[in-house]
């Protein structure tokens, strides 16, 4: 199936932040009952759903209005459905105040795992920054906090503890979204006991996989996965391709959820969080976490597709 211009220009303004055009999502979501996979944070033994919910961009969004409405079906459906992991920022705009509204409206805080962050310099900013995820997100405990891209990270890192030696703070973890950072992230990962970290991984970004990943594995460190689409980049590859058959091996009924079985494949990944407030989307995303997924012919399969396409 191919797409003309006025379906790409639609699906490109349809969602900020979604950076993304199935041509297979044309129907109204159905609400699949299947049980989703999920894996242990190594920490501590609990279980997350292997497909979470980012908010960069999607959920930068004022009270009211068509946004709005979308973003709150899209939660509703997300947490419904039996996502867990939400994963904010204070860099992401309104995001936190969103999530936070959100969720309390909806009722739905108690089945959400919510995940924030902090990027500042000097302890005093971050404990700023930590109170203002607490009551933005409305969220007296939040479950995971990170130092994004690893700014001013010892400082931050003792604070973050500190929240969680109080029960402020259930987990502690770094980020950061690039392959040139990698040298200073696995420093850190063999320096510091860390429940988590985060760091991004696709088809079309695989660096990962050679050196953190497998540390991760290694130290007993939850991962969460950005940038699974590669910023929407895989789409704009793979949205003129039809579905392959052999996608009916791993179950995947989409392009998202083939790209997306490709990340979860890899066993050191707990969690992928696809960033999107389109509802339709939110359930094609969390039917990747159901069915089988790729073994290693299977992923080498993938990867020549989209690299062939």
């Amino acid at each position: 199936m191919t797409w003309n211009r006025r379906e790409l220009a639609a699906a490109a303004l349809a969602l900020a932040g979604c950076a993304r055009a199935p041509a297979e999502a044309q129907e109204p979501a159905k609400m699949d009952t299947t049980p989703l996979i999920t894996r242990k944070i190594p920490s501590s033994g609990e279980a997350l759903p292997i497909v979470g919910l980012g908010t960069w961009q999607a959920f930068d969004i004022a009270p009211g209005g068509e946004d709005w409405a979308q973003a709150r079906e899209a939660l509703n459906a997300f947490a419904e459905r039996g996502g867990k992991v939400v994963d904010s920022s204070p860099m992401y705009g309104r995001a936190e105040a969103a999530i936070g509204a959100l969720s309390a409206e909806l009722n739905v805080r108690p089945n959400l795992f919510l995940a924030s962050k902090v990027w500042t310099q000097g302890r005093a900013a971050g404990e700023r920054q930590l109170a203002d995820s607490h009551r933005l997100m409305q969220a007296p405990v939040l479950d995971l906090m990170q130092v994004h891209n690893l700014l001013d990270l010892s400082t931050q890192l003792a604070t973050l503890r500190a929240a969680k030696d109080a029960g402020r703070v259930r987990y502690v973890g770094v980020t950061h979204y690039t392959e040139g950072a990698y040298d200073d992230l696995e420093a850190v990962m063999r320096r510091e006991r860390l429940d988590f970290i985060q760091i991004n991984a696709s088809v079309a970004e695989r660096e990962s996989e050679a050196r953190i990943l497998p540390l991760a594995a290694e130290r007993g460190m939850a991962v969460l996965i950005n940038r699974p689409f590669a910023g929407g980049d895989l789409f704009g590859r793979v949205r003129r391709l039809p579905l392959p058959g052999w996608a009916a091996e791993i179950g995947a009924q989409s392009w998202a959820q083939v790209l997306l079985k490709y990340v979860l494949s890899n066993p050191a990944v707990t969690c992928a969080i696809p960033g999107t407030r389109n509802p339709r989307y939110v359930l094609d995303n969390l039917g990747a976490a159901t069915g089988v997924l790729p073994d290693a012919t299977q992923r080498r399969r993938i990867v020549a597709a989209v690299a062939g396409a």
